[in-house]
């Protein structure tokens, strides 16, 4: 039997039940719609609703439910439409007429909305847990390689000397900034909108706050209408998982270019990576490939739900069931992505000498401009001058180092012997100690400065 079905002289066409239920997908919220009927059913106790003794039934029957779904051993029939219906129907199963006083001033419209902001505050913590173990083994391949020189790039193009280090922590607080943002969404979902009936609020004394607090709730909704269709909380999820893939297809990217032969600059464990049907040499990066597409999915699911969003009237709409299967997704697409890229970081193998080949002296064109302004040149004149020096050692076909001391000094006579200083991209890496410099020192101060910040969290 349907909770709703007296209104009607025939039963739901089959088409439309399959358009209709949520059961398929809605069925994971078991254990958060049982917590919240258990808590319900105390609460309307407490209210004189029911007595003492048809509450420690309720409670008693919702647990057996909870054990069936807990052992794969429940049941789901025809009629069960989604996953409050599939509960009541075996609670009355189990304790009979009972069962049909839990709902007493209760609407799926609040029951749904509590179910599912208690399930997405379960998933922020667990996907919380997954950047935090990225977060970890960010560091823990950063710290051997503070002396680990690199190419740094900007537009793709050659740019500075950095270290292994510095470019493996810059993801590190990327995922700071994603989990900020995930537990300041967790904050602002804590609002308990059980109690606010299907949109008009409840007749009976029930006390919200208790209620609240029961569930873990920080606090009540405060307008009934709004209590019933606020999803900002799914979206903003959406949108923290959105960024995460996006940071999350950054790191891919650079994996992926980085281990191109012609790069060389780490290579993958085998466990994490694929071969080629018809190509024998072929070794690819194809988990960050998936991480770097999965990006688009996970983008892709926060502007279909924002689009849904948009033309909604007034209160619960039958649209916010679209709202589940968007959030389950993605959800799931990065505690499926999320395990792989944490393995690949801690497996991942820097290949330094190849890191170092790929320096090049044009690289120290910025220290060079340096040079001149510590010798009282202003930095847009010592600029223009380098630019000078570079072009001259391309038209000669050398590095810069090779340039005779001659032909810089007709560019500015504060050129010196010891020009040839600047040279060293150890020295290039070391002169930048500010705070958050690539210097070995600087990053060593970051990475500290990292483990201060997860001890916090």
């Amino acid at each position: 039997m349907t909770l709703w079905g007296g209104r009607f002289a025939e039963p739901s066409d089959a088409d439309l039940r399959a358009l209709n239920d949520s059961i398929d997908f809605d069925k994971r919220m078991y254990a958060e719609d049982i917590a919240g009927s258990i808590a319900y059913a105390r609460a309307i106790a407490n209210a004189g609703i029911i007595t003492a003794a048809e509450a420690a039934t309720l409670v008693e029957g919702l647990r057996q439910v909870l054990a069936e779904f807990e052992a794969g051993t429940f049941v789901l029939q025809v009629a069960d439409e989604d996953i409050h219906t599939a509960v009541e129907r075996r609670l009355t199963e189990l304790v009979g007429a009972v069962g049909g006083k839990l709902h007493t001033g209760r609407s799926r419209n609040d029951q749904v909305a509590t179910d599912f902001r208690l399930w997405v505050a379960g998933a922020i913590d667990r996907t919380d847990a997954l950047l935090r173990a990225l977060q970890e083994a960010l560091i823990a391949k950063a710290e051997p390689n503070l002396e680990t020189l690199m190419p740094g790039y900007t537009h793709v193009q050659p740019a500075q000397p950095i270290t292994a280090a510095h470019w493996l922590m810059s993801f590190f607080w990327m995922l700071a900034r994603d989990r900020s943002r995930l537990q300041d969404a967790k904050r602002r979902l804590l609002v308990s909108p059980l109690g606010a009936g299907a949109l008009a609020g409840t007749p009976f004394a029930v006390d919200r706050a208790a209620l609240a607090a029961e569930l873990g709730f920080t606090s009540v909704s405060q307008n009934s209408l709004d209590a019933v269709s606020d999803r900002d909380f799914a979206a903003e999820l959406l949108f923290c998982l959105a960024l995460a893939g996006t940071h999350l297809s950054r790191l891919a990217e650079d994996v992926i270019f980085y281990s191109n032969p012609l790069f060389g600059f780490i290579t993958l464990n085998d466990r994490y990576s694929t071969g080629s049907s018809l190509m024998p040499q072929k070794r690819n990066a194809d988990p960050m490939e998936l991480a770097r597409g999965k990006a688009g999915r996970l983008i892709g699911r926060l502007t279909g739900f924002l689009t849904t969003l948009k033309g909604l009237p007034s209160t619960y709409n039958k649209d916010l069931q679209e709202d589940k299967e968007s959030v389950f997704d993605s959800v799931d697409t990065l505690d499926r992505l999320l395990p792989v890229i944490i393995a690949i970081v801690d497996t991942l193998n820097l290949n330094p000498d190849r890191m170092r080949a790929a320096l090049g002296e044009d690289m120290l064109a910025t220290d060079m401009a340096d040079y001149l302004v510590r010798k009282g040149l202003p930095f847009r004149q010592a600029h223009h001058v380098v630019g000078q020096v570079v072009r001259l050692a391309a038209q000669e076909g050398v590095v810069m180092s090779a340039l005779p001391l001659e032909r810089l000094q007709a560019l500015s006579p504060l050129f010196s012997d010891d020009v040839q200083s600047v040279f060293d991209f150890g020295a290039s890496v070391a002169r930048r100690q500010a705070v958050g410099g690539t210097a070995p020192e600087a990053v060593r101060v970051q990475i500290d400065a990292a483990r201060a910040w997860l001890g916090a969290q």
